[in-house]
């Protein structure tokens, strides 16, 4: 439980619960539906809390709190993840730490544990969680969603009573629209025979966040051609996305560190760059093509 005062626990595991008389207070849930069914009576005036790294930080974004949380730190379900042959499903509330631990040995999701590993800081990664990460549409410098972009990511969305899959890359547009009540729950990485790498530049001040994120994932054939390829980038733009531009130009020929980092930078004037206090968005697009480059280097050498 956070330490802020504005929060009172609310242990109960019944859905009546919810019948908070305090602002700011929050719900234990310790089953799925126990969540769902919070979730769906608090509607507009209440969110699920996991981590609360991107929380207990509204203050600081001039952003109020919701007047009630619903805990899923403890369902048992959101905390698993489940390395099978042909996929890997990942719990909404595994923590980055945690995650870059399970992945640490399959070479195929190097870009997964690397995001993972490396985003923020050791104190933010033992609490943040992969379903925050990819449900705070407001933070535009996740690591991990350009890892999960290039991994060809799907992610299950449950309401109370239903639940939907769709791919990470329409879950991204329709996040901000998405109706109260409704929760990520999990993530699902199909496994193939590939290689991936993630790159990033930290920003120069505090270095926890990064300037620009490439992420990539190739496979090549026989004659060590690029036979398929996704690369995504993050943190330039408000939303991370896919290069298929870039992609398209790389397939059919031996990935090239070098000549990929020229590819990009010929394309790179397609990404509109945000401004923040930090850095000046032309920055942001400048430095692109060269973590494509190190993106490339470390794809050959995994």
């Amino acid at each position: 439980m956070p330490a802020d005062p504005a929060f009172r626990a609310d242990p109960t595991e019944r859905t009546d619960a919810m019948n908070m008389r305090s602002p700011a207070s929050i719900y234990v849930a310790r089953s799925l539906p126990a969540a769902l069914d919070a979730l769906h009576e608090c509607g507009s005036a209440g969110a699920p809390f996991a981590g609360g790294t991107w929380i207990m930080r509204s203050p600081i974004r001039h952003e109020v709190h919701k007047p009630h949380y619903v805990a899923i730190g403890k369902v048992p379900e959101l905390t698993a993840i489940r390395i099978d042959a042909d996929v890997v499903e990942i719990g909404a509330a595994v923590t980055h730490a945690a995650l870059a631990s399970a992945l640490a040995d399959f070479s195929e999701f190097d870009v997964l544990a690397t995001a993972a590993g490396r985003s923020a800081n050791p104190a933010i990664r033992a609490m943040a969680t992969i379903g925050g990460n990819l449900s705070t549409s407001g933070f535009a410098a996740a690591d991990c969603v350009p890892a999960l972009l290039c991994l060809d990511a799907e992610v299950d969305v449950c309401g109370r009573g239903d639940q939907e899959r769709v791919g990470l890359e329409r879950f991204l547009k329709i996040r901000p629209t998405l109706e109260p009540g409704r929760l990520l729950t999990r993530i699902i990485l199909p496994r193939r025979d590939r290689k991936t790498a993630h790159a990033r530049l930290p920003l120069r001040k505090s270095g926890d966040y990064p300037a620009a994120i490439v992420s990539l994932a190739v496979s090549f054939d026989a004659a060590a051609r690029v036979q398929t390829v996704r690369i995504a980038v993050g943190s330039v733009e408000p939303v991370a996305r896919r290069w298929e531009r870039l992609e398209a130009a790389l397939v059919g020929r031996p990935l090239d560190p070098a000549q990929a980092a020229e590819v990009a930078a010929e394309l790179a004037d397609e990404f509109t760059g945000r401004d923040s206090v930090d850095m000046p968005a032309w920055y942001r697009v400048s430095v692109v093509p060269s973590l494509v480059r190190r993106a490339a280097v470390a794809a050959l050498d995994a």
